[in-house]
């Protein structure tokens, strides 16, 4: 049985995070298990703005969507301190992150016998892109 970590802040969700998970589940198997951390307020805020919808909102989301098995908060932007507790097989990365971000992960998971797998980032599936689209749409409306 494998087990599959990733993790997001899921303030709007878009196609781009469900190919995420789709891909994560997927890689986990049947009888595996894929695991969604998704950052506290706090957590976000280390390196973004504070999200519009709650943490419980997002949570929620995330519990909703088929391709999660079980959904665990993540206190910090680095996934790190989830994947020492929990342990996992593979980790689902993005090339969102910096180059050291993703190192610092790659080695700890070598340590504890995993793997990491980076995903590509898409432009154009981003939460930043959306809400930019929103305040341009309000600001032709006016």
């Amino acid at each position: 049985m494998k087990i599959i970590y990733s993790y997001y802040v899921l303030d709007i969700l878009h196609p781009g995070h469900l190919l995420q998970m789709r891909n994560a589940k997927r890689i986990a198997g049947e009888d595996g298990i894929s695991i969604v951390g998704i950052l506290t307020d706090e957590a976000t805020m280390e390196k973004k703005a504070k999200p519009t919808m709650t943490f419980e909102e997002r949570l929620e989301i995330a519990r909703s969507i088929k391709y999660n098995d079980i959904v665990v908060p993540q206190s910090t932007y680095s996934p790190i301190p989830n994947l020492q507790a929990i342990r996992p097989d593979i980790h689902m990365e993005s090339t969102s992150h910096t180059s050291e971000d993703i190192e610092n992960v790659r080695k700890l998971m070598k340590s504890q016998g995993g793997d990491i797998i980076v995903m590509p980032y898409y432009p154009t599936e981003s939460s930043t892109r959306i809400k930019n689209k929103i305040k341009e749409t309000r600001n032709e409306k006016k």
